[in-house]
């Protein structure tokens, strides 16, 4: 099946602080603020939602079409995305921008102090979504808010089923907004801090939402997943991590196995826990994209994990 996944292109330049920020501020002085961290550690990782859902459908053996507006300086992650075999025949380059990018600087305590710099991703909505792409399913991801409604819209329009993946971009929209986003979803994912968020903006429980999509999907960290679909509740257990190393691009990976999942036509359950598998694997490394398991390890992961492999169930 293809599936479309719409959402941002960014580059994530991590610095490491060797000490702590609260030895380096001080609070009567933060009115007037000027100062420097100094970051001998310095790394450059691919990124963005539709980046790293991309990357992760990939792992799982899809060929993901992604849509997303990119700058004049995105040329080494289009040949990152050439090697991987991921199309990126719909990356709109926009003159003038740079690709959208976040400069974090982390400290000693995992406190994070983070810039972000759009770009091209502000110019999300000169990208359409059109029959010509031939998209059975969709995620309509974090982007450029002008983005997110229209193709939205569009996908609702066109019949493509897509799932709702507001993210860090939820605070963008008012109430009627994400109501209109419920309305014209098939799938609806958030963390549970989101979902709390939703809850507020919109007036509505969670409960209620997901009488109003097919599914409604819950992480929740350490604490696992919870699928609202059909009038019943799922608990998916968290899967343990060889190591935790990084969250950043978890929640990512586990979309792609949801979307990996509706594809394959899998009952929930299992489409959630390969979700939680995908995400063990992904925090035991930096970066949103740079585990490499292959398909059969995957499946592996997730019968030592709950007992039957999901591509022979």
């Amino acid at each position: 099946m293809s599936i479309l996944v719409t959402g941002s292109i960014a580059f994530d330049t991590i610095m490491v602080f060797p000490d702590r920020f609260k030895n380096h501020l001080l609070p009567e002085q933060l009115h007037i603020l000027n100062i420097c961290f100094l970051t001998p550690e310095m790394r450059r990782e691919f990124g963005g939602t539709a980046g790293n859902i991309g990357y992760n459908l990939r792992l799982l053996g899809e060929s993901p079409t992604l849509m997303a507006t990119v700058g004049e300086d995105s040329q080494p992650y289009l040949e990152r995305l050439d090697e991987l075999g991921i199309g990126n025949g719909q990356l709109r380059r926009i003159a003038g921008q740079f690709t959208a990018q976040a400069f974090i600087t982390t400290d000693l305590d995992d406190n994070q102090i983070t810039a972000f710099h759009p770009g091209a991703m502000n110019f999300s909505h000169e990208n359409k979504v059109t029959h010509a792409l031939k998209a059975r399913l969709a995620i309509v991801s974090p982007d450029g808010r002008d983005g997110m409604l229209q193709h939205a819209r569009e996908c609702a329009e066109l019949g493509i089923p897509f799932m709702f993946d507001p993210g860090q971009g939820l605070p963008m929209f008012s109430s009627d907004e994400l109501r209109a986003f419920v309305r014209q979803a098939d799938f609806l994912a958030v963390n549970d801090y989101e979902g709390k968020m939703l809850e507020e903006k919109t007036g509505e429980t969670l409960e209620s939402l997901a009488r109003q999509v097919k599914a409604l999907v819950v992480t929740l960290g350490a604490r696992g997943s919870l699928v609202m679909t059909d009038g019943e509740r799922h608990e998916i257990p968290c899967v343990k991590a060889e190591q935790v190393v990084d969250p950043t691009g978890c929640g990512d990976a586990y979309r792609a196995a949801l979307l990996h999942g509706i594809a394959a036509g899998w009952d929930w359950p299992t489409a959630a826990r390969l979700g939680a598998v995908m995400g063990a694997i992904k925090i035991a490394q930096r970066g949103g994209q740079n585990h490499k398991p292959s398909r059969a390890e995957i499946g592996d992961r997730f019968r030592d994990a709950f007992g039957y492999s999901p591509w022979t169930a």
